[in-house]
């Protein structure tokens, strides 16, 4: 490519027949330093890949973000461009929120119709929540190049294609991921009252946690707690000695996370005592809440607009997480969704092995991305 043209669709379904995990982007970083630099801008590669473009004299800077891992599942789409690596499929779009965003940056690398600078952010691992902080922390992104917005897109599978949908405020929910164990006293199945079943202790604590949002959160708080796996050391005739619980909490607030993790440990404590046994428990917050910023959010709705595109500006919060949240924790930002479409494969969830992106929202996301950078930063 020279730098003049830029097939979105080809680059697109090149990602996705070529997916790499996070913090393995090697390939995949390779291709989008190559565009970047194709296209004139200054490039710099670490964690991610940076692309600087500017124009005019003005002095303000806004990151628009894109991020570029995939995912550990098996596609089962069938299409002709599927993934060829066993095991790793693009089931969230990522591959083409970089292809948007690429040719946000061809267009206005030709066109040059705004008066500042464009961070382009190509965000390596957001799928552990572990991408931004590392582009933050090891590559100082935004000590070395300042921004004062910072912005992102994700797809969303069922809403009609190219709809804006944002809000002020919370947007996407926090993840923190809990591990409890439990050490009892194996014993015979037939004298299970000469050890302590961790099977039987365990399966109260499950229930137990389960009235954290049902009895101890406001009924509007909108939290989840998941136990996801229940392990033990038991066999067919042999009571469990050991047993460890894991799973998953989802929180809008962080004052409610925290209020979680303290009821979560307390339950954990208070049954183990009841039975006598011992217990203990991991919480580690991989995704905190991602919050939108009054003046970017207004900012994507008039973008929204000029590019022709419906919006809605105050729609529900998200029960997923975004990494994204550690750049609009550090800069006012806006995460907005814009809809996949409704049908097919464009319509299943996120994370499905038959999930593809459409590439008929392509435009739509290369001219929202425009119209935005026209709208924060415009020509003198």
């Amino acid at each position: 490519m020279d730098g003049s043209t830029l097939n979105l669709i080809e680059f697109r379904r090149d990602l996705h027949r070529n997916p790499e995990l996070g913090f393995q982007e090697t390939r995949t970083k390779a291709k989008v330093a190559y565009v970047l630099r194709a296209l004139g801008l200054e490039v710099h590669e670490g964690r991610g890949v940076i692309g600087i473009l500017r124009s005019g004299v003005g002095n303000r800077a806004i990151g628009l973000r894109a991020d570029l891992d995939a995912l550990p599942i098996q596609e089962r789409s069938g299409l002709d461009y599927a993934s060829q690596r066993t095991g790793v499929m693009h089931a969230c779009g990522h591959d083409g929120h970089t292809a948007m965003l690429l040719g946000a940056a061809h267009n206005l690398a030709q066109e040059r119709d705004f008066d500042g600078t464009i961070v382009f952010l190509f965000q390596p691992n957001e799928e552990h929540g572990l991408g931004a902080r590392a582009m933050i922390d090891d590559d100082g992104v935004l000590d070395r190049f300042p921004i004062d917005e910072v912005y992102a897109i994700h797809n969303l599978p069922g809403a009609p294609l190219g709809q804006v949908s944002t809000r002020v405020g919370q947007i996407c929910a926090s993840e923190s991921l809990f591990d409890i164990t439990i050490e009892g006293q194996g014993g015979h199945a037939s004298m299970p009252h000469v050890g302590v079943d961790a099977l039987t202790v365990g399966a109260e604590m499950v229930l137990a946690l389960q009235t954290i949002v049902s009895r101890k959160l406001p009924p509007d708080a909108g939290a989840v707690v998941s136990v996801t796996e229940f392990q033990t050391n038991g066999q067919r005739n042999v009571l469990p000695g050991r047993a460890a619980l894991k799973g998953d909490v989802r929180a809008r607030r962080p004052e409610d996370r925290l209020e979680i993790e303290r009821l979560m440990r307390q339950i954990v404590a208070g049954v183990a005592a009841t039975h006598g046994l011992s217990a203990s428990m991991t919480f580690e917050t991989e995704f905190i809440e991602t919050f939108n910023a009054q003046a970017p959010t207004d900012a994507v709705i008039r973008a929204a607009q000029t590019a022709g595109l419906e919006a809605d500006g105050a729609r529900a919060p998200m029960s997923f997480s975004e990494d994204f949240a550690h750049f609009s924790a550090a800069v006012p930002g806006c995460l907005l969704l814009m809809g996949n479409g409704i049908q097919g494969a464009h319509g299943q969830p996120l994370h499905s092995d038959d999930y593809d992106f459409n590439d008929a929202l392509l435009p739509y996301g290369v001219a929202f991305w425009s119209a935005l950078v026209r709208d924060r930063l415009p020509k003198r």
